[in-house]
């Protein structure tokens, strides 16, 4: 199947995404998790290492050498999906910033793999101008991005900026993936 990169970033939903992680080895990818040090407040590195069988970055520059391993990263990757993406990455993505492992593959990678976006966060965020601003620029350059769902929300409000089902990113992964062969 497809090498993909899971980009999990700190929101609560970054728990399903461990469930994502899964679907996606089920379905036959090799799946490699690239997670921002915000993600690893809700999940670690070990979780998704237990679940691909595939090592879990986290740190741009590693070792004594300063390694940095963004460019190989997203080098390999055939899809880079990216669940949650919160607010915050997606405003760097749209503005060109790469300042973790996470956006600066996702800097790497733009324009050259497909690229999936599952934002996740309250509705008043999902609703801000900027964000929806940020939204409309990586549609723009070719970014696939499934809409949260509306329910209930961590915060206790009703409304949309649920991760999206993870069903949903799954077809989302199949079309993408379809459609760049």
């Amino acid at each position: 199947m497809a090498k993909v990169i899971l980009g999990v970033t700190g929101g609560i939903a970054a728990y399903k995404a461990c469930e994502l992680a899964r679907l996606l080895c089920k379905d036959g990818h090799e799946v490699t998790a690239v997670l921002t040090d915000e993600a690893t407040q809700f999940v670690s590195e070990l979780s998704f290492a237990a679940l691909t069988g595939r090592r879990a970055y986290r740190e741009l520059f590693r070792g004594a050498e300063g390694t940095v391993e963004h460019v190989p990263l997203a080098r390999w990757a055939e899809l880079l999906l990216i669940a949650p993406a919160t607010a915050n990455i997606l405003g760097k993505l749209a503005s060109g910033l790469a300042d973790d492992l996470l956006s600066c593959v996702a800097a790497t990678a733009m324009g050259r793999v497909p690229i999936i976006l599952a934002p996740a966060m309250n509705e008043s965020m999902w609703q801000n101008p900027f964000v929806r601003k940020n939204v409309a620029a990586l549609e723009g350059v070719g970014c696939l991005v499934v809409p949260p769902g509306t329910g209930e929300l961590a915060c206790g409000e009703v409304g949309q900026g649920r991760l999206a089902d993870l069903p949903e990113i799954m077809r989302a992964v199949g079309e993408a993936l379809s459609d760049s062969r």
